[in-house]
């Protein structure tokens, strides 16, 4: 199957536990733009959409030619931020949400959890995850679980 993939990083700056994290600089790039030229790299999908409610950060992916589409500020989580933009994306078939502070995200785990939508039509979403081995990290709230 071949359709149209596009990966959707959601970014907001008043994240409550580290306001403006999407615009740290790591190693002299913001973290949004460290997570954009990573997801860039994925060879199953056509293009990456920062979504953001904030202008800085709009402002940022602007600079380094990336692209950007400005969401509500009311989302409560970024997957609800990502489901706004994929309401707005008439052509796009297949979304993957890659989180904005992620700069080490690998562009082949990105293509792995798109590739089972690409080849079985019954599949209906597709995660990456790893397994947790400390205690700490597994009852840790902030850590996703899968």
């Amino acid at each position: 199957m071949t359709a149209n993939v596009d990966i959707v990083i959601p970014a907001r700056y008043a994240s409550t536990r580290f306001p403006g994290k999407s615009l740290v600089a790591i190693k002299g790039k913001p973290m949004i733009e460290r997570v954009y030229e990573r997801a860039s790299q994925a060879k199953l999908a056509r293009r990456v959409i920062v979504a953001t409610d904030d202008q800085r950060i709009a402002d940022v992916v602007k600079a380094f030619g990336g692209e950007w589409i400005m969401t509500g500020g009311d989302h409560n989580t970024g997957t609800d931020r990502l489901a706004e933009v994929a309401r707005r994306l008439e052509d796009t078939e297949i979304i993957a949400n890659v989180q904005g502070d992620e700069p080490l995200i690998s562009p082949d785990s990105i293509d792995a959890a798109i590739s089972p939508l690409l080849e079985d039509d019954q599949v209906e979403m597709s995660t990456i995850a790893y397994p947790l081995r400390k205690r700490s990290m597994i009852e840790d709230p902030s850590i996703v679980k899968a």
